[in-house]
């Protein structure tokens, strides 16, 4: 079973360290860590090359993409199965490897897995019961015949800490030229081929962001982009519901806590998510129209 780790970076010296020493712990080591960094200004390729195992890719800045950036990557590594990872994104366990591709070991049909993110240490209090929300401690496998029950989640999955497999990626074209959610579009070619996709809650990573509003809106403004942009790549999926639930969870949580302050803030946090979608979703209307 060959194993290859991908991992884009920029000014990652804060954090990159954390990450590669928790890759050397593996109870299951990758054949291969590719790091592939964007005119990094700090220490970080002075960092990643005191890790000799790692081989390190260099691009200009402006020729990232989330998209063809790790297509790219990917087609530079010879793994079977492809792991992705961001920089800050931290593995809980010595057997995250094992348990990420497990699910793919299993059942070949499964063409991408994606891990659970726990928040970080410093997460603020809102932002602990999103991740909680989103990265429940049920595992499960997606199919075409999920699209009427579950909607767009059927396409849930997540670079932040994923793994594809190299046969069903190549078989279905490999991500597209997108600046966000080239997972969800990848998960959904996977799914219109016939194939299946898995969440693995006991593969853990530590990874959150404690986004600012306006940090949340270009966030937010660049999914609506992409959602309204690929509406038939996504097989129109229903988008109805999950927000509201997801409103409802951490407002009744934070409600129970009595924690009034975090329950403003996460108030502040989803009017940014709304207008910002809502203003990426208008922008691709009238670039379309």
């Amino acid at each position: 079973m060959d194993i290859s780790i991908i991992i884009p970076t920029l000014n990652a010296e804060h954090v990159i360290e954390a990450l590669l020493i928790a890759l050397d712990r593996q109870s299951i080591q990758p054949n291969e860590i590719l790091v592939v960094d964007s005119a990094s200004e700090d220490k970080t390729i002075e960092l990643v090359q005191k890790h000799k195992r790692v081989r390190l890719l260099e691009i200009d800045r402006q020729d990232f993409n989330h998209g063809t950036t790790r297509d790219m990557a990917l087609n530079e590594s010879s793994g079977d199965f492809v792991c992705f990872l961001t920089q800050d994104a931290v593995p809980v366990s010595d057997d995250y490897l094992k348990r990420l591709v497990a699910p793919m070991v299993e059942d070949s049909n499964i063409a991408l897995v994606s891990g659970r993110q726990l928040p970080k240490a410093n997460a603020r209090r809102f932002e602990q019961l999103v991740r909680c929300f989103n990265y429940p401690d049920s595992p499960s496998v997606r199919s075409k015949g999920d699209l009427e029950k579950l909607g767009i989640k059927t396409f849930f999955a997540s670079d932040a800490c994923s793994a594809y497999r190299r046969t069903a990626y190549l078989e279905c074209g490999g991500f597209d030229h997108v600046n966000t959610n080239e997972d969800m579009l990848m998960a959904a070619k996977f799914i219109a081929s016939g194939m299946k996709v898995a969440y693995e809650p006991r593969a853990e990573v530590y990874h959150s962001h404690n986004l600012t509003p306006s940090q949340q809106f270009a966030r937010n403004r660049a999914v609506g982009f992409f959602l309204e942009t690929h509406a038939d790549d996504l097989m129109q999926a229903s988008e109805i519901g999950e927000g509201g639930r997801l409103v409802r969870s951490v407002s009744s949580q934070l409600l129970r806590e009595g924690n009034f302050g975090e329950l403003v803030a996460f108030g502040v946090d989803c009017c940014a998510r709304l207008l910002g979608n809502r203003a990426g979703r208008r922008a691709a209307r009238i670039e379309r129209s």
